[in-house]
């Protein structure tokens, strides 16, 4: 892995039913720049949906963001990225190793606060979705249009709710990105109406699709490597 004696080590978690895999060009942008990059599949999801039962939850996946940057050897100064539910399992994990986490970028994602689950932060439409689970009774099936790579997520960890000791204002900067092309209104307007006009967050809005990382991804390593820059 290519680093510089500035680079910095980001990482990357998935939105839900997506493994790392999502973040395979950022990733290797963001490297080429110089940076380390430690790209997270969750537990239950992707190439580890063999690990899906019925207790895997929040607290699941932010030991496994914690736990991947403990063996990782990972440097502090840590960013964390968070796509859509990954916002979720960012916020948990910031908490865990505070002491080690610079700054965190949301990527059209939830935004929790204490005592929150992902279901309580979204809209009606979004809930219709995570309770049609599948046969076993406690996997969300992918949407239609994800990638063909995508399995069902694991619905305790949306319904579980977040417990955190701190806020985010304790970190050097919080980013937030915002997709503009939703279909119809996008159940993370409550998370984005939460931060755009706090002076703590800076707020962009990109013109694409909810994964932004395959429609604007000039656009987000743009912001990342300014994220980087102290």
């Amino acid at each position: 892995m290519s680093t510089n004696s500035n680079g910095i080590t980001f990482v990357l978690v998935p939105g839900m039913c997506h493994g790392a895999w999502c973040f395979d060009e950022l990733a290797a942008s963001l490297r080429e720049a110089g940076h380390r990059v430690l790209a997270v599949t969750l537990t239950g999801v992707a190439e580890r949906a063999h690990l899906l039962h019925g207790g895997v939850n929040l607290d699941t996946h932010v030991t496994d963001v914690v736990s991947a940057i403990d063996n990782d050897d990972a440097a502090d100064d840590l960013v964390l990225v968070g796509h859509s539910y990954g916002g979720m399992v960012i916020t948990g994990a910031a908490d865990r190793i505070s002491e080690r986490v610079d700054a965190l970028v949301f990527i059209d994602a939830v935004v929790p606060h204490d005592g929150e689950s992902c279901w309580d932060v979204v809209d009606e439409e979004e809930r219709r979705w995570y309770v049609g689970v599948d046969d076993s009774g406690f996997g969300v099936p992918p949407l239609p249009f994800f990638d063909e790579r995508a399995t069902a997520h694991p619905l305790a960890s949306v319904m579980q709710r977040l417990r955190v000791s701190g806020t985010l204002d304790r970190f050097r900067r919080l980013e937030y990105v915002y997709a503009l092309d939703w279909p119809g209104e996008s159940p993370l307007r409550p998370s984005y109406d939460r931060v755009r006009d706090d002076p703590r967050w800076n707020c962009h809005e990109l013109d694409g699709k909810h994964n932004l990382m395959r429609d604007n991804p000039d656009d987000l390593l743009r912001i990342l490597l300014d994220v980087a820059q102290r």
